[in-house]
């Protein structure tokens, strides 16, 4: 009797046990599919080689930091983190090629492709370029002076790149809080996330054409924004006047345009921001304490600048068997 007890109990343990084999299988595939080690046997100095590649390029022109931020994002923001922002197809139909991604400096596509070319030689085909962006991302974050983090690894490279897939997808200068927060949304960002995110903007810089509006045109009851500085409206238009030469282009910080800093938080607090969608942030009442929070805070803001940054690196990712390994950067594999 006893020994037929015994043999229950092993059969109910062995199924229990096989249901939790299942349960852990199905939760792994869903989660955990990037892994800050991924590489730790298959090219162990990925992350140094390209830390150099980014360093170098950034010795050549100080462009290298916010272009390569600003890839990261639009690479993020349309497919997912997949490296279909770096495909240059003959015809001019690829995801770069689009109107919103016209502007992309060169700088931050060269610093990608110079650090693939250097990971191919050490690990030939087993690093994505989605990675190598994503890590390239992290390094010019690290070099303006903002917080290091670890980047987790795995993605793979994406197999589409269509300009037409991409209006829609990316946030407008023009936006307000409730646009701004539920583009974010759909990818799985908070509006803490948003925020942290638009802090970005603390590097870089803008296109008279993005903000004339607000310098020119806001409302037939005031041509200029009433949220914005007014002297700092006067040097905008200083910079930006009606006729501009379109190349010209404008620090999106005002302050401290070189520095990874929180300065763009106490730009919104003095009326300072660039763009509608930057101001907003501080001018929304929903909104105005984390700007607050920010700007009197350099720690809260690269605390939820990383946790942001890692959310954003898992969006929309292929792993596994989904997508490839491309020997080239700016083409599929044949």
């Amino acid at each position: 009797m006893e020994g037929k007890m015994e043999m229950r109990k092993m059969e109910e343990w062995r199924r229990l046990y096989l249901v939790m084999m299942v349960v852990v299988m199905v939760v792994g595939k869903g989660e955990g599919q990037l892994s800050e080690n991924f590489y730790s046997s298959s090219c162990p100095n990925v992350e140094g080689i390209v830390s150099q590649q980014v360093s170098t390029k950034f010795s050549q022109t100080f462009t290298t930091i916010p272009a390569t931020l600003r890839l990261f994002f639009h690479d993020c923001f349309v497919e997912g983190c997949d490296g279909s922002v770096m495909i240059q197809t003959p015809n001019g139909g690829a995801e770069k090629d689009s109107d919103d991604n016209l502007s992309l400096a060169g700088d931050g596509f060269d610093t990608v492709i110079k650090a693939k070319q250097a990971v191919e030689a050490a690990c030939p085909g087993v690093v994505s370029c989605a990675d190598i962006l994503a890590l390239a991302a992290r390094d010019v974050v690290v070099l303006a002076g903002g917080p290091a983090f670890s980047v987790e690894l795995g993605r793979r490279d994406g197999l589409i790149s269509q300009a037409s897939r991409v209006a829609g997808n990316l946030p407008d200068p023009s936006f307000d809080l409730d646009e701004l927060t539920s583009m974010f949304a759909r990818h799985g960002l908070s509006q803490l996330d948003m925020i942290a995110l638009s802090g970005a903007h603390t590097l870089g810089f803008s296109h008279c054409n993005r903000f004339a509006n607000r310098l020119y045109s806001f409302s037939s009851s005031s041509a200029v924004d009433p949220s914005l500085d007014q002297d700092y409206a006067q040097q905008l238009m200083a910079a930006c006047p009606r006729d501009v030469d379109p190349t010209i282009a404008i620090d999106m910080d005002p302050t401290t345009p070189r520095a990874f800093d929180n300065a763009y938080f106490q730009n919104l607090v003095a009326g300072k921001g660039l763009f509608t969608s930057d101001q907003v942030l501080f001018t929304d009442s929903a909104s105005q304490p984390t700007v607050t929070d920010f700007a009197n805070s350099p720690g809260d803001f690269n605390g939820a600048f990383v946790t942001a940054m890692r959310k954003l690196g898992r969006v929309g990712v292929k792993t596994g068997d989904q997508g490839e390994i491309r020997r080239d950067c700016s083409a599929f594999n044949s």
